[in-house]
């Protein structure tokens, strides 16, 4: 594993005036190096081979020929023949020698193995790194765990198909990318088996991983994502924005009349494979709920991956409706940097701090303060 002496170590060699924040190329990777820009540091961003025009050409720091003005955000791109070559011993070093504190996104876990991100890549991370697995609902102690130690409230949950008593929704592996999931619902254990026949035939899924689905109860509510922030310097916690998503190829359906909607289901499937955001606000009498579940979760990763969550995570959930009254249902959790920065449309981080802030600034702000302060390694693991 990689030790926090093995980090105070690295970090104990870099130039500290000189820091880069550093990103894999998708996700959330331009929101990290516009803040850490607006913040005066410099960036570094990891691309894949054929997948960096984005960095390398459109958002690339430059100086624009009819004005002369300095326009992009992209201080620096690497490109490699494969994302999980960000493991090898020639970019490691490359980014340390760059003095480099990498921000984990979700294509960040997607494409280098949790065991390697453990314990081979020896770069400091901004967060937990050994947090970063329990999103997989195959973990031990994972995201449920976590939420259930935290006396969070939570859909519940079926053992097995057989339990199935009310309309369900299972959420399962892909076959084509395991890191997608392929929901589907269920109202009884025989319409379980059918549909998940349907795809076990489409090679929509695998017949193995279905004693792996999670099966949950289908909420029915207003859906968000709350996105917020833990400081280890001030020891408080932040609410960056909410949003909530846009997903392929339920959006379009739902956008049909129910006619229409019948009509069109007899030829595809519905998808919900996550391509947007949308920037919400939320009625406030409801927001103290979310700041008590965030609270909560705090404390439940700190007593079981220690030293907790730092920095970034995100809340998922409904506003449902009990007995004339709202209350929160969350679902799902992420330990890093959201892949949403529309979320500086929403107030919450203006209330705070007066203006605007991106989760990339607030994350390049911490650095520079922690920096300041010789507290950084407070913030890496």
């Amino acid at each position: 594993m990689v030790s926090r002496n093995d980090i105070a170590g690295i970090i104990s060699n870099y130039d500290q005036g000189n820091l880069s924040i550093a990103a894999i190329g998708s996700h959330s990777a331009l929101e990290v190096s516009r803040g850490a820009k607006d913040e005066g540091l410099k960036n570094l961003i990891v691309c894949q081979n054929g997948r960096d025009k984005t960095y390398s050409r459109h958002y690339l720091y430059r100086k624009q020929k009819s004005t002369g003005a300095m326009i992009g955000c992209v201080d620096e791109v690497a490109i490699l023949e494969k994302f999980s070559d960000l493991i090898s011993d020639d970019v490691q070093n490359h980014l340390r020698i760059k003095n480099s504190i990498f921000i984990p996104n979700r294509s960040f876990a997607v494409y280098v193995p949790y065991k390697d991100i453990e314990e081979r890549f020896m770069v400091p991370v901004l967060g937990n790194r050994f947090l970063l697995k329990a999103e997989e609902r195959d973990q031990q102690m994972n995201q449920y765990d976590l939420m259930k130690s935290a006396g969070i409230k939570t859909p519940r949950r079926f053992k097995s198909h057989d339990d199935i008593d009310s309309l369900a929704i299972v959420k399962v592996s892909e076959k084509a990318r395991k890191y997608e999931r392929a929901f589907f619902f269920a109202s009884s254990p025989a319409d379980f088996d059918h549909k998940a026949d349907e795809l076990i035939e489409k090679k929509i899924i695998d017949e193995a991983v279905l004693d792996r689905a999670v099966i949950e109860e289908f909420v029915v509510g207003a859906q968000f994502n709350f996105n917020f922030f833990f400081s280890p310097l001030n020891q408080e916690l932040e609410l960056m924005g909410i949003d909530t998503r846009r997903q392929t190829n339920l959006d379009g359906l739902l956008r049909l009349p129910a006619n229409e909607q019948l009509e069109v289901l007899k030829h595809l499937r519905v998808s919900n494979v996550e391509v947007g955001h949308i920037a919400s606000t939320l009625r406030e009498s409801l927001l103290e709920k979310a700041f008590n579940s965030a609270e909560k979760l705090l404390e439940s990763c700190k007593r079981e991956y220690p030293p907790g969550i730092i920095g970034p995570f995100a809340l998922q959930g409904a506003v449902v409706s009990e007995e004339s009254k709202e209350d929160m249902i969350f679902f799902d959790l992420s330990f890093r940097i959201p892949g949403s920065p529309g979320i500086t449309a929403t107030p919450y981080a203006a209330y705070l701090y007066g203006h605007k802030m991106s989760v990339g600034r607030r994350i390049a702000s911490e650095v520079k303060e922690a920096s300041k302060a010789k507290r950084l390694l407070e913030l890496l693991t």
